[in-house]
């Protein structure tokens, strides 16, 4: 007979119920260790949400934490699943697929650039918390019309959200290396653009050559903030190959 009793970790994760135990500290439990963890990671970052930094923030030892979460791996899950948060209700109608998925796309861009901290999280599996399943269901309800198969549906909730996580991720590490010489995003590239126009031979890289004495890199930005634009322009590719993926399987 199989045994599907949850493990202990999602017990924790889903917040389900559990008999008292003997010797655990008045009032906190692993809503409150979690809430502190996000609040330190919100604060210092995902180093700065430390098992000896929530314990000293709750007034407790490192050890008693464990009575709550079952290893440090197991914090990151629940951080990352209570940081995420359930999903917004779709303002678009969930019988066009393309703003409806767009949405949920940029939803959770928006999360993911309030909290820095969530790219850095490991991916130890498959969506398995109350939030994650949330935004999965979400994703999956966007793509209904579409008449793709299950197995399609996934894959493409899969890419989307694997693309909001690398733009983030490389959003920051810009943003981080501007911020270390100082310069804004437009002299940036425009300096770029100057270096790499005298170094690049244009007879052994014709095309680079090209763009580096365009003038792309010289003008000025379509809007105030082009990160938002690279992301809007990079979730119209994917949007559009999805499209052709529908079109290709008959749906």
């Amino acid at each position: 007979m199989v045994d599907d009793t949850p493990p202990n970790e999602l017990v924790r994760l889903w917040r389900l119920p559990t008999g008292a135990r003997l010797g655990r500290p008045a009032g906190l439990d692993v809503e409150q260790v979690v809430r502190t963890a996000v609040q330190l990671a919100d604060r210092d970052g995902l180093s700065g949400a430390t098992l000896p930094k929530i314990a000293e923030t709750l007034g407790v030892t490192p050890m008693s934490l464990y009575r709550h979460i079952g290893s440090k791996e197991e914090l990151l899950v629940l951080m990352g699943d209570a940081a995420t948060g359930p999903p917004p209700d779709f303002l678009a109608p969930v019988d066009d697929w393309r703003p409806a998925l767009r949405e949920w796309a940029c939803a959770l861009w928006s999360i993911h650039r309030q909290r820095p901290w969530l790219t850095q999280l490991p991916i130890s599996g498959p969506p398995s918390g109350p939030s994650a399943i949330g935004w999965m269901d979400a994703g999956l309800r966007a793509l209904r019309p579409t008449g793709l198969d299950a197995g399609a549906k996934v894959g493409i909730v899969m890419v989307v959200s694997g693309y909001v996580r690398q733009a983030d991720l490389l959003a920051q590490q810009l943003e981080q290396g501007r911020r270390a010489t100082g310069l804004d995003e437009p002299e940036t590239n425009r300096n770029y653009a100057r270096h790499m126009a005298r170094l690049v031979d244009p007879a052994r890289f014709p095309d680079a050559a090209a763009l580096f004495t365009s003038d792309l890199f010289e003008s000025p930005p379509p809007t105030p903030d082009p990160t938002r634009d690279d992301f809007e322009f990079g979730l119209n590719i994917i949007l559009d190959g999805i499209a052709t993926t529908i079109t290709r399987a008959g749906a």
